[in-house]
C-alpha cells in the first residue's frame, strides 16, 4: 500500500509525575495520536531528542527534562482506501458528522477486510490515515444506524475522546421493542463478555459499569417505541440493557432470545415482523463540545424508511 507522510514537531517540559519513567513511555503518555512503535523508532532516528540530544528509548527522565520531535511522519495504510458513499450531515476543518446505515461495519475485521466506514474515510479524505482509528471515535454496531462523529485532526481526535471519556458526550437512540413498560427509567447493571458465547455481552456482577436511561415515547398495543440514552458506551449496551429487563429489541437475533414477539400477536402480523432484517435500533441525536470552538453542537438523524415502515405497522396493528 503506498504510503503517505507529513513533518511533527512537537515539544514537551517534562511534568513532574514524569519523573523516573523511560522516555518512550513518556512520550507515549503526552502524544496518545502516535503509537509506541512510531515513538521507539524516532528515538533510535534520532528524530526525537532529549534535551537536543539522541538518547536511547529506555533512558529514565529528570527534572527539568524537554522533549523534542522533528520527524517525518510516514505510515503504511493497512486498511485499503475504497470509494463508498458516505452519508455527511456536517463538516469543517476538525470533524465529521455523518449518517451510518444499517448493514455498514464501522471497523475493518475478522470477515469484514474492506467495505467498512474506514475504508469510506480513508478514501474521502486520506489525512484520516494518520489518525488512530481513521478518526473514529465511537461506533455504532453493523446493524445499527445512525449518528456519528469523527474527527479529522489530532486535536479533535484527542479532545473528543476526552469527552466521551468523562461521559459529556450526549447520545439518544429511539428503539422499538417487544413490550409495554408503563414509564421509564434507569438500567444499571455492569456488563461483560459472555461467559460461554463469547459473541455476545452479558449482566455481569463482575463486569463494567454501564447505565441506560429510557423513555417511552409510544406505546403500540404489545410493543414500544423507547428513547434510550448513554451515560456508558459499552459493547451492545442498550440491546442487552433492554432484554435484561424483558423489552427485547424487535428483529435483534443476538439478544432477542425466545420473547420475538408479543403475546396475542397475530400470525401475519409475526410474519411481517419476522422479515425485519436487523435490530430495530437507530442513534437519531448526538451532542458534544466542539473540539475547537468550545460551542456545544448537536445533531439529528431522522429513523430510517425501514423502521419508520415498521412502526406503521404496529400503529395499524394497535387499532385493529
Amino acid at each position: 500500500m503506498e504510503g503517505m507522510s507529513k513533518r511533527v514537531i512537537l515539544t514537551k517540559q517534562i511534568e513532574e509525575a514524569d519523573i523516573g519513567s523511560r522516555l518512550d513511555a513518556v512520550t507515549a503518555r503526552h502524544f496518545k495520536q502516535f503509537s509506541r512503535a512510531h515513538i521507539q523508532r524516532w528515538i533510535r532516528g534520532g528524530e526525537l531528542l532529549l534535551n537536543n540530544e539522541k538518547v536511547k528509548p529506555r533512558i529514565l527522565i529528570s527534572e527539568g527534562d524537554v522533549i523534542s520531535i522533528n520527524a517525518e511522519d510516514e505510515i503504511q495504510l493497512e486498511d485499503l482506501p475504497q470509494n463508498l458513499p458516505l452519508d455527511i450531515i456536517w463538516e469543517d476543518d476538525h470533524v465529521i458528522v455523518l449518517n451510518k446505515p444499517a448493514g455498514l461495519v464501522v471497523h475493518p475485521g475478522a470477515g469484514n477486510r474492506d467495505g467498512t466506514l474506514v475504508n469510506g474515510l480513508l478514501y474521502y479524505n486520506q489525512e484520516q490515515g494518520y489518525l488512530p482509528r481513521a478518526g473514529v471515535v465511537h461506533r455504532l454496531d453493523k446493524d445499527t444506524s445512525g449518528i456519528m462523529v469523527v474527527a479529522k485532526t489530532e486535536v479533535s481526535y484527542l479532545n473528543l475522546v476526552g469527552q466521551l471519556k468523562d461521559r459529556t458526550v450526549k447520545r439518544e437512540y429511539l428503539a422499538v421493542v417487544v413490550g409495554e413498560p408503563l414509564m421509564g427509567g434507569t438500567i444499571d447493571k455492569p456488563l461483560g463478555r459472555h461467559p460461554k458465547q463469547r459473541t455476545k455481552q452479558a449482566v455481569i456482577e463482575s463486569g463494567r459499569e454501564a447505565i441506560t436511561t429510557y423513555s417511552v415515547k409510544e406505546k403500540l398495543k404489545g410493543y414500544s417505541l423507547l428513547g434510550a440514552s448513554l451515560k456508558t458506551g459499552r459493547t451492545h449496551q442498550i440491546r442487552v440493557h433492554f432484554s435484561s429487563i424483558d423489552l427485547p429489541i424487535v428483529g435483534d437475533a443476538l439478544y432477542g432470545g425466545k420473547q420475538k414477539f408479543a403475546t396475542g400477536t397475530s400470525d401475519e402480523l409475526r410474519n411481517e415482523l419476522s422479515k425485519f432484517p436487523r435490530q430495530a435500533l437507530h442513534a437519531f441525536s448526538l451532542s458534544f463540545l466542539h473540539p475547537v470552538t468550545k460551542e456545544v453542537i448537536t445533531f439529528t438523524s431522522p429513523l430510517p424508511l425501514d423502521m419508520i415502515e415498521l412502526i406503521d405497522l404496529l400503529k395499524v396493528n394497535a387499532t385493529t
